[in-house]
């Protein structure tokens, strides 16, 4: 008995069980909080899955919305970028839902998307008593890329386009662009007046009493006839008047001239002529009658439009495509219809390009002058129902006036500026 009550004392003052037991009585805790932690890292791994999912699909959704071909699927887009980038959560998440919302003061203009995933995890489900739902939602807004149009359009790509100064009227509500992305890339003094529904640059515009139609920085902007090649017609031809007095005129026939100065009444057949290193002038009080042509510059020659009195009438229109069926350029035909001028990019000539006109000119069709200055001077008095002007650079002064009055659908296509979409939420 005495080896039992010593025994017995002896266990009752150890102290060597007390960690078995503070480790027994931890362990669940210990691998409950390890589980959970466990859960925890799934559902940030879901999380992350699902929300760089639903953000693809509403950047495409956005996209597709903000192009006018692809609008109608913008659902479609949405749902293929969601579908391609979900891996981990693609057993057990869900349909997602997407929604066309108003943004910053818009209407529809963004795109919403949103997901869940959903599932029983071991650990977690013990303490929840059912699964765990994670969500994730993303808002992208777009705004639509814009087609422009002009008819009076400068092709250089640096400094000052078009410059329209004193007392000039323009009226061209089918509207002016430049593609220089330069400072004042369309500079139109104060005094001018100036008449259109858009003035479009790659750079910033200077242009007092038109700021609400102005649109700047919009990159893209091209020249769409950079790549066309003009035509030829190499049968040599001499300029002549027939005739005496006031009854002296002559009648051209297409082909290339050193030298087209006006002398007398003219009137042109219609097809090419090439004016090769001379000069196109039409500027004498002569009448001058030509349908259906095409004036093309080479070899730095120069063209000057217009007399600087009003005895003199000139009635010009450009080829149509019809015109081109049957020759070398019949493939060029839509692009080559309505080209008026057409000078080579490498001309180089020698001075400005000059139109002065009369209340009495008829001039109809694309004047295309990508290598020279066209100045249309103070005594310029230009009305067309359709007269579109792209040159490297274009300077209207004085009290020039100038009205066009063409379709902006009917004019040259310049470019388009580019979507913008962006992430929002």
């Amino acid at each position: 008995m005495r080896a039992i009550k010593k025994l017995y004392s002896t266990l009752k003052q150890s102290a060597a069980g007390n960690a078995t037991m503070l480790v027994g009585l931890g362990i669940p805790a210990l691998i409950g909080g390890a589980g959970f932690a466990v859960d925890t890292a799934q559902w940030y791994m879901w999380q992350r899955e699902l929300q760089h999912s639903v953000d693809q699909a509403a950047y495409a959704g956005a996209w597709a919305l903000a192009r006018e071909d692809s609008e109608g699927y913008y659902r479609k887009r949405a749902l293929q970028e969601y579908d391609a980038n979900k891996s981990k959560t693609e057993d057990f998440d869900g349909v997602p839902t997407i929604l066309i919302a108003d943004y910053a003061g818009g209407t529809d203009n963004s795109i919403v998307v949103s997901s869940t995933a959903t599932k029983v995890l071991p650990f977690s489900s013990f303490l929840t008593g059912g699964a765990t739902t994670v969500r994730a939602t993303a808002q992208a807004s777009f705004a639509e890329g814009f087609d422009f149009n002009a008819c009076l359009v400068s092709l250089s790509e640096t400094g000052t386009g078009t410059t329209i100064g004193g007392n000039a009227t323009v009226s061209a509500q089918c509207g002016l662009a430049a593609l220089s992305c330069d400072e004042n890339a369309i500079t139109i003094d104060g005094s001018a007046n100036v008449s259109t529904d858009l003035i479009v640059a790659c750079g910033s515009v200077d242009a007092t009493g038109n700021d609400d139609v102005v649109v700047e920085g919009v990159n893209g902007l091209e020249d769409i006839y950079a790549d066309l090649e003009p035509p030829t017609n190499d049968t040599d031809r001499e300029y002549k008047c027939t005739g005496q007095g006031n009854n002296k005129q002559a009648s051209l026939l297409p082909g290339t001239y050193a030298d087209l100065t006006i002398k007398c009444s003219t009137t042109l057949a219609s097809g090419i002529y090439v004016i090769d290193g001379g000069t196109l002038d039409l500027a004498a009080n002569y009448d001058v009658t030509g349908s259906g042509v095409m004036f093309v510059l080479k070899g730095g020659a120069t063209v000057k439009l217009g007399g600087t009195g009003n005895s003199n009438a000139i009635n010009l229109t450009p080829m149509s495509a019809g015109d081109f069926i049957g020759t070398d350029y019949e493939d060029q035909a839509d692009l080559l219809s309505d080209i008026l001028i057409f000078e080579h990019r490498d001309n180089d000539p020698s001075g400005d390009h000059i139109m002065n006109g009369n209340s009495n000119s008829l001039i109809e069709g694309l004047i295309y002058l990508p290598s020279g200055n066209l100045r249309i001077n103070g005594t310029a008095d230009v009305s067309a129902q359709c007269l579109q002007i792209s040159a490297n650079t274009i300077d209207i002064r004085g009290n020039a006036t100038l009205q066009t009055l063409c379709p902006t659908n009917q004019t040259t296509s310049v470019g388009n500026s580019t979507p913008n979409v962006k992430l929002v939420g």
